[in-house]
């Protein structure tokens, strides 16, 4: 069962202001016309883009004045006529009427008021069975560049349009490539530096030669110490030869004292005699 115009639009505001909205797609939806009192209204007043395809459209009757509609799709309906109550819409640059009821070009004379009209689809519908179909159509409407997707010398619209935008495209990919590459070599460049700070080969000799250095003066001090040591045993090796020399000398006196007393006895003996 196909849901109302009404009630998609009430599903695809998805209750946000009408003026927030810039894209609206109600396809396939039922309504035979537009009606205000459906909720489709001027009051969507920054609307871009319109798509109303395959609704059952006969009539463009009530449709709202939306000034900033660019893109409306209204193919696959039953609209023959009525393409003057678009004249709301007066900055439209792609309009798609195909699949519809359009068999006359005075039908589309009207279109001439949308000065902005730059794309106009037509496919499927009787007009173009009509000899000089398209110089008659871009001759009605002098604004039109692009006819069924094709423009006055048979130039496809993609590639007029898009090759300027692929180009633009490619040297903007590149110079996106560019600058990913310039940030990897920065990255690399940076990793690098870190990498250096985190690993320095002075440091860890110095930290080394540091160690070393504690050692050699702990050995250093250990020597002294021994020295040192040795010395005090030196000291005290001398001291006990002083003393052993002082007793020596002591005896040595004692001695020659006893001696000379002996003889001066004897002396005196052999006076006394």
């Amino acid at each position: 069962m196909s849901t109302s115009l009404g009630k998609r639009l009430e599903l695809e505001m998805r209750a946000r202001p009408a003026d927030q909205i810039l894209d609206l797609n109600l396809d396939n939806c039922r309504a035979n016309k537009i009606e205000g009192s459906e909720g489709l209204t001027s009051d969507f007043t920054n609307l871009q883009t319109l798509s109303l395809i395959n609704l059952g459209l006969q009539s463009l009757e009530n449709f709202p004045k939306l000034g900033n509609l660019r893109k409306l799709e209204l193919s696959d309906n039953k609209i023959a006529t009525g393409l003057s109550h678009l004249a709301g819409c007066p900055n439209i640059t792609h309009l798609s009427l195909s699949g519809n009821k359009i068999k006359d070009f005075d039908v589309l004379s009207p279109l001439k008021d949308l000065s902005h009209l730059k794309s106009l689809d037509l496919f499927n519908c009787e007009v173009t069975n009509h000899a000089e179909y398209r110089e008659k159509v871009f001759g009605i409407l002098s604004q039109l560049v692009f006819l069924d997707g094709f423009d006055k010398d048979e130039k496809e619209q993609e590639d007029v349009d898009g090759e300027e935008d692929d180009e633009d495209d490619d040297d903007d990919d590149d110079q996106v490539d560019d600058e990913d590459d310039d940030d990897d070599d920065s990255g690399d460049e940076d990793d690098d530096e870190e990498d250096e700070e985190d690993f320095d080969p002075d440091g860890v000799v110095v930290e080394e030669d540091t160690s070393k250095v504690i050692d050699a003066d702990d050995d250093d001090d250990d020597d002294e110490e021994e020295e040192d040591g040795a010395a005090d045993d030196d000291d005290d090796e001398e001291d006990e030869d002083d003393d052993e020399d002082d007793e020596e000398d002591a005896d040595d006196s004692a001695n020659r004292g006893t001696k000379r007393k002996h003889e001066d006895e004897v002396e005196q003996e052999e006076d006394d005699a």
